[in-house]
């Protein structure tokens, strides 16, 4: 593709070379540069990408993107730009096609429920024949492959060549997984988007390398509606005022306490054979009456996001019921049905808010028990630690203390630290720092109607120790258990999970 044709409309100062030229591949990392290749020099966090200028022009590279002055041979064409993320997000665009403008686009963004709403949109759709990729926390869908995500929003160039394969493979829509980051680095820069979603927003992602403040982590997320075609709130959110401020769609609202186009009223929530559930009355451009088979009135807020990009995409009502009534995320409120006694949780929940959250939608359920087991992870802050011991004692029945990712940290250190929160409580607990031995410990000790709620690694399927990923996936540990237990009669193990 023709130079002059990627960087049409961008601003743009030519340092050196002719423009007049013909562009084999684009990339932002220095070693997969070939002959007629262009590079984007990246400014990063750890490193930069305007060093790598003469290694990359010696492997033949033709074009080199920059946000300030680089000294190559001067056969290699220079750009200049404002910023190089922005320039990578449009030129990758063009590449690629622009395969954002020929799928639906649907980008979600808030603090919470991204990853539950996502699926239930991708399910919603595929039902009523709308093949539909995903891009999210804990995968990438493309249409014929599944590939684990490094980010919630991959970098633009990612991201871009995702989408054309998508386009490729016959999908006719994507529903992504928004971060701050994401919006901050440009890396949906250059993606027309049909739909945004604002789930939920809450202290989160600010500190170093993330934001400054929470005005800033605001100001970020609200981004997305400045890009997309039709803008869907939660309005029950007191921040979804501030995320139209300066929105440029059509709005379109959810709610559960106000008057809205899509409101869930007259709420239930159902337990039975250790399944947890909620029921409602839809009112507002639908009027029916909606079973979801996961548990909490934040699933609630995330159902009407979902019904709402259906029923916009023309998704028949009886089609978007049945996926609600059905529907399982991987790590998000996901029951695990060992038993008809007790019920067992896994839960990606990995902060104070996020596990207060979790227990005080579980504890709605008056459960005999609320059993917690979590850890911390290493090399982050001690506060969260403190945070999630406090909450932990305060809100569960009993709490079983656990290790997580401890990276370069030893577990037992940061199981003292979150002793010291839930000292603070009057919550009985129990340390065991093998994770897997902590949950035969809450298994074997399950009493009737008690639910177990293991928070912190979620859809993760690993734990790392010293810079090492160890497979671990909690539903592997589990299944290890009860093969290794005569557990039958203590659990009533029915093995519908493992069947």
């Amino acid at each position: 593709m023709k130079l002059l044709q990627l960087i049409e409309g961008l601003t743009y100062e030519v340092l050196q070379g002719n423009l007049d030229i013909e562009i084999n591949n684009i990339h932002n990392d220095s070693r997969n540069v070939g002959t007629g290749d262009l590079f984007f020099c990246i400014t990063g966090a750890v490193s930069d990408g305007h060093s790598y200028a003469i290694d990359v022009a010696n492997k033949g590279a033709k074009v080199l993107v920059v946000e300030k002055e680089v000294i190559v041979d001067e056969k290699v064409t220079v750009i200049k730009v404002p910023s190089t993320r922005y320039a990578m997000g449009i030129i990758s665009s063009r590449f690629y096609g622009e395969p954002s403008k020929k799928l639906t686009v649907i980008g979600i963004t808030g603090t919470k429920g991204k990853t539950t709403t996502t699926y239930m949109i991708k399910e919603m759709l595929a039902s009523a024949g709308i093949e539909t990729g995903l891009i999210g926390t804990i995968e990438i869908i493309d249409g014929k492959n599944v590939i684990p995500a490094k980010n919630t929003t991959p970098e633009s160039i990612i991201l871009h060549r995702h989408l054309k394969d998508m386009v490729d493979n016959g999908m006719k829509a994507v529903v992504m997984e928004v971060s701050s980051q994401g919006l901050m680095l440009d890396r949906v820069a250059g993606v027309d988007f049909d739909y945004g979603i604002f789930t939920n927003l809450s202290n989160d992602h600010i500190g170093p390398n993330e934001h400054s403040s929470f005005e800033e982590y605001m100001m970020w997320k609200a981004k997305l509606f400045t890009m997309c075609k039709v803008g869907i709130f939660n309005i029950d959110d007191k921040h979804a005022v501030d995320m139209q401020e300066k929105c440029n769609c059509k709005v379109v609202t959810y709610s559960l306490d106000k008057a809205a186009d899509y409101k869930a009223s007259g709420l239930k929530l159902y337990s039975q054979d250790g399944v947890l559930g909620i029921e409602y009355q839809l009112s507002g451009k639908i009027q029916d009456n909606i079973v979801v088979d996961m548990p909490g009135e934040f699933t609630v807020h995330n159902s009407l996001a979902a019904i709402a990009v259906a029923d916009l995409m023309g998704v028949p009502v009886d089609r978007i019921k049945n996926i609600l009534e059905s529907i399982k995320v991987r790590g998000r409120v996901e029951l695990i049905p060992i038993s008809d006694k007790f019920t067992i949780l896994i839960d990606y929940a990995h902060n104070a808010m996020a596990l207060e959250s979790l227990l005080t939608a579980i504890k709605a359920y008056k459960p005999k028990r609320l059993v917690s087991l979590f850890g911390c992870g290493g090399n982050r802050s001690k506060d969260r630690r403190y945070e999630m011991g406090e909450v932990s004692g305060n809100m569960a029945d009993f709490t079983i203390i656990t290790s997580d990712n401890p990276r370069f940290e030893e577990p037992l250190d940061i199981m003292e630290d979150i002793k010291i929160g839930i000292g603070k409580t009057e919550g009985q607990y129990i340390s065991i720092v093998d994770r897997k031995e902590a949950i035969r410990y809450s298994i074997m000790h399950a009493e009737e109607e008690d639910v177990i709620v293991l928070a912190g690694k979620g859809h993760e399927d690993y734990q790392e120790i010293c810079g090492v990923k160890h497979h671990m996936d909690e539903r592997d540990l589990i299944r290890e258990i009860l093969e290794e237990e005569d557990v039958t009669k203590i659990c009533g193990y029915n093995n519908r999970y493992f069947a």
